[in-house]
């Protein structure tokens, strides 16, 4: 970096050589109309070259997070929340009970299918007996074959009796299983919208609740058709899956700004573009085994790329007007210009520029202000 120093003799003879006077200017016409012999020195104004670097570039894109999966706890019998054993937002291990319905009315199914079965069962040996004792007879030729069939069917009709009073036994010993609702894999408790006493049923709308099992994590962020035609550009790869296998590991940075210690991998994209928004959806997916994300916080994904060429400006040396990036720049009529830029991105503490300024053009360190500014616009007009 080199430093620009102007004095006012400078100025006097050459005024269109460096029109950077400004910073004298702020002292002049701001109050100091009439600088005496004993005024100080004009201050040093440092100015830069602007240069072309390899640097390391991200693009971001807003995204949600969901747990691998979002698992709807719902009833499979209906009756009565007789207890809740879980608080909204515990971790719960698989096979771990979360609540209990009044199982006394389905105890009851199952004591009366009971029964049957143990009936059926008897009625099954009492037709046994009986085709055992005909079956002599008949061999014989003391009775008829007519009742030894008759007999062997009662006792097929028996053992079918048997097998269906067993089902139904079967069905109702699941039911009262079902009366104890247990965490089907590893994972965070929701909101629980019921309490104890809440009639819960197969067919009601709403959930007892939400599990998420959150050993990984998924985040889904979105592409507009620019930055998807840019993805296909920048990276190599037939189809667009190929494409994906060819991404670096992708960042989170997680809604204070930080950025979450593990990196992750773009899995998939969605087959066609939203015409609502013109958007196409891709998924990250992250390994979350210290539980610090959940299901439903935000985010951005940070995809690194390289750019081998860029115009870096540092961001001290621009200032803002109604949202565009300006400098002051030193033009081949050594004149000074603001210009304003095209920023890609960032690099550090410095703008990635496309467009506004060239390789090696002469920019000064510090946005002017004030009375400079005013000053320095009318003498460019």
């Amino acid at each position: 970096m080199k430093t620009l120093r102007i004095t006012l003799l400078s100025i006097r003879q050459n005024i269109p050589l460096f029109l950077i006077v400004a910073a004298m200017v702020i002292y002049n016409s701001c109050g100091q109309s009439n600088a005496g012999p004993g005024a100080p020195p004009a201050p040093e104004l440092p100015v830069i070259s602007v240069s072309v670097e390899p640097v390391n570039t991200y693009n971001e894109f807003t995204a949600a997070l969901q747990g691998s999966r979002d698992i709807e706890i719902r009833p499979q019998v209906d009756g009565y929340l007789e207890a809740i054993y879980v608080d909204e937002g515990a971790y719960v291990r698989k096979g771990q009970p979360l609540f209990k319905i009044d199982a006394r009315p389905y105890r009851e199914q199952l004591n009366t299918a009971t029964a049957v079965w143990l009936s059926a069962k008897a009625a099954l040996e009492n037709a046994a007996i009986n085709v055992s004792k005909l079956t002599p007879l008949v061999q014989n030729n003391v009775v008829s074959d007519v009742q030894l069939r008759s007999a062997k069917a009662a006792y097929n009709a028996a053992q079918a009796n048997v097998t269906q009073a067993q089902a139904q036994m079967q069905s109702a010993k699941i039911n009262v299983g079902y009366t104890t609702i247990t965490a089907p894999a590893d994972g965070y408790v929701g909101s629980i919208p019921f309490k104890t006493g809440s009639l819960a049923g197969k067919t009601q709308p709403e959930a007892l609740t939400v599990l998420s099992e959150n050993k990984e994590v998924h985040a889904y962020f979105t592409m507009s058709e620019v930055d998807f035609i840019n993805f296909k550009d920048d990276f190599e790869g037939a189809t667009i899956q190929e494409k994906i296998k060819h991404l670096p590991q992708v960042e989170l940075v997680l809604a204070d700004n930080t950025v979450y210690p593990v990196k992750g991998r773009v899995e998939l994209a969605q087959g066609q573009f939203d015409k609502s928004n013109g958007t196409i959806s891709f998924r990250a997916t992250f390994n979350n085994s210290s539980g610090l994300l959940r299901s439903g916080n935000t985010g951005k994904i940070r995809i690194p790329s390289q750019a081998d060429k860029a115009l870096l400006v540092p961001q001290e040396a621009t200032f803002e007007v109604q949202d565009k990036v300006f400098v002051y720049a030193l033009a081949d009529s050594n004149k000074v210009i603001g210009t304003p830029l095209s920023v890609a991105g960032t690099s550090g503490r410095s703008y990635i520029v496309t467009k506004g300024i060239k390789r090696a053009t002469r920019l000064f360190t510090r946005a002017l202000t004030g009375c400079a500014t005013a000053w320095l616009s009318s003498q460019n007009s």
